[in-house]
């Protein structure tokens, strides 16, 4: 046991967009923090590919907490301006089913378009947008040690100490662990599950290249069946039997500079063992050559840097937060990027961490049971993933029940991220903390729209009928059918935006769709809709933003 006081209040491993983000709140708030990492910026980074709530949860931090710099990164056109011009724009999720040896059918598409009302999505040149934030939280006021790699961590009453590979020690009231994977803090007190506890299975090759073409420019398909925005100008998904391929390009803001394109596959090992006869690669090509359009995609593109195989992506840890110490967001587990949920994730943690720790160091008390909310939350979080990616993989295979998978996912994301911007409104109007406070008593922590009974209940039966259609008791129709009926009779659902039609592939929510869709949650007798709606309705009309008539709602294909 060490009798040397502590040096600083908080020592956070990792300096990535996890634990640069947290420096930069807690120093901003007075908190002594050294910011440490193994490595050094700038670095090379996936998970490029920003969703709504994200966009949501970091303009919160940056208004709970007084720093403006965080909300450059939640504009696509801002972050090219102010951050550096190699960020691409997310202006859809984009969805389009293959099969071996055979050209992609264009009616076996999806596209759901981000509402423009509700944010302007970015493709993340991570090692750019990383950086920044580490400089931020620098400026902010956190000691940084870069390059700095722990050999030791010892907990005491008075706190913990930690001593690197150098013998250099260092001392702390708290430990936050944000180093991802290869954390420090889970390999000392063994806090990884063997297995990870998740249904779903996957692994992954990645890497970023050169000259790859846009979707558009090679998918073999009529005008009338194209999408109503260019495939380029979002987050492509190409889907097979058991996995997915991404394709995030850097290119499609006419603001960026960037030429690169973010790429990769995730596959399920057990259908596609990994091979040990063959690099990263080759099997990267082979499995292109298994999809003409695919294929074609990729002629005359070349990496730009060595490629990355993984073993299986799932991990998962017993517990993640303690007395003195928490494992945040993607040292705790991770689970598969489809969806790209593991950003929108990490800034929810971060937000529900930070009042916790910021109290528990003004009263010295470092009770687990203080912080056992972000427990319930990470670990919310991961399984639901969990409940709606392997829905996901097992759908793959029939296009009908992935629709229907499709519109489960997809109908939920509008009413999760307005419930937050709900709670910004109302915490720029009045200054009270406590909406945010109210966030958290929603029934079902981690959901992605974790209000609703009746969404957490579509979502169950969803998972209830794709693991009778993988176990071979139903087939894939019977198994849609069922979805597509829960879809169609549930109150979560709105019937905007085309969510119940399963004639509407390409969601494309306008100005009228939004009219619609927040004039539905208005009257829903549902309190987690009305309340959103009717003040989201009542901040538009006071911003002077005059909504089109709903009457003839179309837009939706």
């Amino acid at each position: 046991m060490s009798t040397q006081s502590p040096s600083y209040d908080v020592v956070i491993l990792g300096s990535g967009i996890a634990g640069s983000t947290l420096g930069a709140v807690l120093a901003r708030n007075g908190v002594k923090v050294l910011l440490a990492d193994a490595g050094t910026h700038p670095r090379f980074a996936v998970g490029e590919s920003m969703i709504p709530q994200l966009v949501a949860w970091l303009q919160v931090l940056a208004e709970r907490y007084g720093i403006p710099e965080f909300n450059a990164l939640a504009d696509a056109s801002t972050i090219n301006e102010t951050v550096s011009n190699t960020f691409g724009r997310k202006r859809h999720f984009g969805f389009m089913l293959h099969r071996p040896g055979h050209e992609p059918d264009p009616t076996e598409a999806h596209q759901f378009v981000i509402p423009e009302t509700l944010t302007s999505a970015s493709h993340l040149f991570r090692q750019d947008s990383d950086a920044y934030l580490f400089r931020v939280a620098a400026g902010l006021g956190c000691e940084t040690r870069q390059q700095w790699r722990v050999a030791d961590i010892d907990f005491d009453d008075a706190g913990v100490t930690l001593t690197g590979t150098d013998e250099r020690q260092v001392r702390a009231r708290y430990l936050v662990d944000a180093s991802g994977f290869r954390s420090p803090l889970a390999d000392h007190l063994e806090l990884r599950e063997q297995p990870a506890r998740f249904k779903h299975h996957s692994r992954s090759l990645f890497t970023h290249m050169i000259g790859v073409r846009p979707f558009d420019d090679v998918v073999h398909a009529p005008e009338e069946s194209r999408p109503p925005v260019p495939w380029h100008d979002g987050t492509m998904h190409h889907l097979f039997e058991r996995g997915w391929f991404w394709i995030i390009p850097f290119d499609n803001h006419e603001l960026s500079r960037n030429p690169l394109c973010s790429v990769g596959v995730t596959l399920d090992p057990r259908l596609y063992p990994k091979p040990d006869d063959i690099d990263a690669e080759e099997e990267f090509t082979r499995l292109v050559h298994r999809f003409p359009a695919v294929e074609r995609q990729f002629e005359g593109a070349t990496k730009v840097r060595e490629w990355v195989s993984t073993g299986r992506l799932q991990y998962s840890s017993r517990q993640t937060v303690g007395r003195r110490w928490c494992l945040m967001s993607h040292a705790a587990g991770f689970l598969d990027p489809l969806y790209s949920r593991g950003m929108s994730n990490t800034f929810e943690i971060i937000h529900t961490l930070v009042p916790r720790l910021l109290s528990a160091l003004a009263d010295d008390d470092f009770d687990e049971e203080r912080f056992r909310y972000v427990e319930e939350l990470e670990q919310g979080l991961l399984d639901y993933n969990d409940i709606l990616v392997n829905c996901s993989f097992i759908a793959f295979s029939h296009f009908r029940l992935w629709d229907a998978v499709f519109r489960v996912w997809g109908s939920g994301n509008t009413p999760a991220t307005l419930r937050i911007n709900h709670a910004l409104r109302a915490f720029k109007t009045h200054g009270d903390p406590s909406v945010f406070d109210n966030l958290e008593k929603a029934p079902h922590t981690g959901l992605w729209w974790p209000d609703s009974d009746d969404f957490k209940a579509l979502l169950d039966k969803t998972a209830e009928a794709c693991a009778l259609y993988e176990a071979n008791v139903i087939d894939g129709d019977t198994a849609a059918d069922r979805v597509l009926e829960l879809v169609r009779e549930s109150d979560a659902v709105s019937p905007g935006f085309g969510w119940k039609d399963v004639n509407s592939r390409f969601i494309y929510p306008g100005h009228r769709e939004m009219a619609a869709f927040l004039e539905w949650a208005a009257s829903s007798p549902a309190p987690e809709l009305s309340t959103i709606g009717r003040e989201s309705l009542d901040a538009l009309r006071k911003a002077g933003i005059v909504l089109p008539s709903t009457a003839g709602t179309a837009g939706n294909r």
